[in-house]
């Protein structure tokens, strides 16, 4: 079994990528909601030289966003999954159906990098483009997918490697948090004791 102190040294590394990660998605988001404040004001004062492909921009700007903040979930435990019944599961077998988890995860995320990575290479070939004014080349939009999915991958891989090596059955259980997996600048929630 690999050292207890081989973790703590990916910390900092998995920190700047959090950073990253948290402040990419901020920026998408307040840049779709300025495109969208301009958006709304323009039709109000100057309707003629309003923005007629905002929409688009805005959508393109949430789906990134949305596919970025998805490695987040996995990291923080966000994604839809039974709660009530891991809960009941002692920590051994709760362990086991953590690592079935993110094998199961793993495999449905390569498939979606590789299938996204086909969406995005066809794209590229045909040249295709919005039909908009915008002309936006859609494999841009459309890379958000293999993106996204890689990035949850990298996270589950990370999981299953803890899970795997590194399981403490008294800070891993459901509804704990590693204090790796915090939201940046968070402390864990306060538990009575």
């Amino acid at each position: 079994m690999p050292s207890r102190g081989a973790w703590p040294k990916l910390q900092f590394a998995l920190g700047w990528w959090d950073r990253i990660e948290e402040t990419l998605v901020g920026l998408l988001g307040l840049i779709a909601l300025l495109i969208g404040l301009l958006q709304v004001i323009g039709r109000y004062i100057d309707p003629a030289r309003a923005i007629s492909y905002a929409e688009e921009v805005i959508v393109y700007l949430i789906i990134w966003a949305i596919m970025i903040v998805s490695s987040q979930l996995v990291r923080r435990d966000g994604h839809v999954r039974p709660d009530l019944v891991l809960r009941l599961l002692p920590p051994r077998y709760l362990r086991i159906a953590e690592i079935f988890n993110c094998l199961v995860a793993i495999v449905f995320c390569a498939a979606l990098v590789w299938y996204g990575w086909q969406i995005v290479d066809t794209s590229w070939m045909i040249d295709e483009t919005s039909s908009t004014d915008l002309q936006f080349p859609m494999w841009l939009y459309y890379l958000a997918l293999p993106v996204g999915s890689a990035l949850m991958l990298l996270r589950y891989v990370l999981r299953l490697v803890r899970f795997t090596l590194y399981f403490d059955p008294e800070t891993m259980t459901v509804g704990q948090m590693v204090r790796d997996e915090m939201p940046s600048g968070l402390s864990p929630p306060l538990t009575d004791r």
